[in-house]
């Protein structure tokens, strides 16, 4: 089985609006659902969990059912920390997962995921134990000397830009949070499962990625996200 855990625990202050950016509408259709498009109409997810921020279960449950998200299998409550809404995300599936099923954590404000980009992740998984979508990294990195200079750069051909959807084995990740939380390993900050993974030890694997995979955090995502809707490949483009 493929599980799809997707975070909507957020809310969104960044954006500056009065509801979480992941229930903003754009033509129409709220950003969460463009979202949960990809993942229903991929052949190889087979269900949908969903964590959502406190108080707007009963409003994504009624937009699942009027875009037709029929893959949907849970809402689950958010926690207090990112990490806390992808562990409870993750332990959701204890009742429907099983040993070597794959599941796939994707940001809610991620609403482009590419169909290939979502195959690529999952063959890895399968392949590997686990795949992270990643990119190469294309301007010149430099570290902080101090406030104003530096002296000193990351060459860019050692880096890679790792965002969602990630993929990992049921019980790996399943595991991998309970340690986790129990040694306080991974957990603040920005920290996010392939950052956790990495500080328990594991090594991870990169999949394919794609530009269009923005995540929606300012109003000028927002505009970028309209522009990518509204443009259709040339013909002559390979």
């Amino acid at each position: 089985m493929n599980a799809a855990v997707i975070i909507a625990g957020g809310s969104g202050n960044r954006m500056g609006q009065d509801i979480p950016k992941q229930f903003l509408h754009v033509y129409d259709k709220p950003i969460i659902i463009y979202t949960l498009e990809g993942f229903q109409e991929h052949e190889d997810i087979d269900i949908i969990n969903i964590v959502c921020i406190e108080g707007w279960e009963a409003v994504l449950e009624a937009y699942c059912k009027q875009f037709k998200i029929t893959k949907l299998n849970k809402i689950v409550k958010g926690g207090n920390s990112g990490q806390e809404s992808i562990r409870n995300g993750v332990y959701s599936l204890a009742d429907t997962c099983k040993t070597g099923d794959v599941v796939i954590i994707h940001d809610g404000i991620r609403p482009l995921v590419d169909e290939t980009v979502l195959t690529d992740v999952i063959e890895k998984c399968k392949k590997y134990g686990n795949g992270v979508t990643s990119l190469p990294y294309n301007e010149q990195i430099f570290k902080i000397d101090d406030e104003i200079s530096t002296v000193e750069y990351i060459p860019r051909e050692t880096l890679r830009r790792v965002s969602t959807p990630q993929a990992y084995e049921f019980d790996k990740i399943t595991s991998a949070y309970k340690e986790a939380f129990e040694k306080e390993i991974g957990i603040y900050g920005s920290s996010y499962a392939n950052t956790m993974m990495v500080e328990l030890g594991e090594r991870l694997y990169f999949a394919k990625g794609s530009d269009k995979n923005i995540k929606l955090t300012t109003k000028d995502d927002l505009e970028i996200f309209k522009a990518y809707l509204n443009t259709e490949k040339d013909d002559w483009l390979k």
